[in-house]
């Protein structure tokens, strides 16, 4: 399928767009059905970003972001945060914030000690559960041929269990 540049009309203030080649490949990857109906920037606007027109007539994005008013959880500094803390989790201000980034050995807020580091066998076999753990227990540690005498005598070892 071959994409060429269109030129659509925006249903927002009617003025000609264009849909280019590259944004129908997207599109098209994508398996949208319609075409858009609004330019960038009545897009923009609908979505309530508000872009602003200079002079030139380039749009450009005011800086503007929510902050939120907290106490940080590790020094207890009233300070601001760019989104709405939820209940039960931390909330750190940006110097706490930038130390448990850079610590290797970052404890985890409430939990009162670091993290262990578990070997690869344990954290598979910890996910198996009770059953599974049994199982493996009995489980003898030496493979050995059927018919040799060791193998017998461990089969018999854990039919008795």
């Amino acid at each position: 399928m071959q994409f060429v540049d269109r030129l659509l009309k925006c249903s927002d203030c009617g003025q000609d767009f264009m849909f280019t080649a590259g944004e129908q490949i997207f599109f098209y990857d994508k398996q949208f059905k319609n075409d858009p109906k609004r330019c960038k920037l009545c897009k923009a606007k609908r979505a309530g970003v508000g872009r602003a027109v200079t002079g030139s007539g380039t749009p450009v994005l005011p800086f503007s972001r929510t902050e939120t008013r907290t106490t940080c959880s590790a020094c207890g500094i009233e300070t601001t945060v760019p989104f709405k803390p939820t209940q039960g989790r931390p909330v750190l201000c940006r110097s706490c914030f930038q130390m448990k980034q850079t610590s290797p050995e970052a404890v985890p807020a409430g939990s009162g000690a670091p993290p262990q580091a578990k070997e690869p066998a344990s954290v598979a076999l910890g996910a198996a559960g009770p059953a599974a753990m049994e199982m493996i227990a009995q489980t003898p540690r030496v493979l050995m041929p059927e018919g040799e005498p060791a193998h017998d005598q461990a089969m018999r070892a854990t039919k008795a269990r």
